[in-house]
Parts: C-alpha cells; structure tokens; sequence
C-alpha cells in the first residue's frame, strides 16, 4: 500500500518548490529587462507592450490555476 503523505510534507515541498520556481521566474524577468539596454538591442514601444502582456497573460492563468481546476498550458510567444 502507498504510503499517504502528510499535509505537513505536502506543505514543506509546495513552500521549496513556490519559493525556488519564483526565484527562477523573477530572475528570467530580470534577464528580459536587460534587454531595455538602446545601445545594444533595436525595439519599439509595441514590442515592449507585447511581451508585458504576455507575462501578464501568464500572470493570469497561474491565478486562475491556484485558484480553480485549472487550464490548459500553452506557450506561445512571438514579437
């Protein structure tokens, strides 16, 4: 018979993987925004509107997914 995981091991692993996930995901964000460097990199202010909605649309379902049963996962994103 499976051995039934605590709540106290479910919360201990959802607290490790949310803190280090959103690390991850902070520091991926930062790496965009060094993309805000004119003299290296040509883009406009729609570009910049394109990819601020994307990550606010991803924003979005992860609300959506704790909050509810969920949806499907796309990734789909091109200037």
């Amino acid at each position: 018979m499976p051995e039934k995981i605590s709540v106290k091991n479910k919360r201990e692993k959802f607290v490790a993987l949310a803190e280090s996930r959103t690390r991850n995901a902070i520091k991926a964000i930062r790496v965009i925004a060094k993309l805000a460097n004119k003299s290296a990199y040509q883009y406009d202010d729609a570009d910049v509107k394109k990819i601020a909605t994307a990550l606010g649309r991803e924003i979005d379902t992860l609300r959506a997914k704790m909050s509810a049963s969920g949806g499907k996962e796309v990734v789909d994103f091109k200037l």
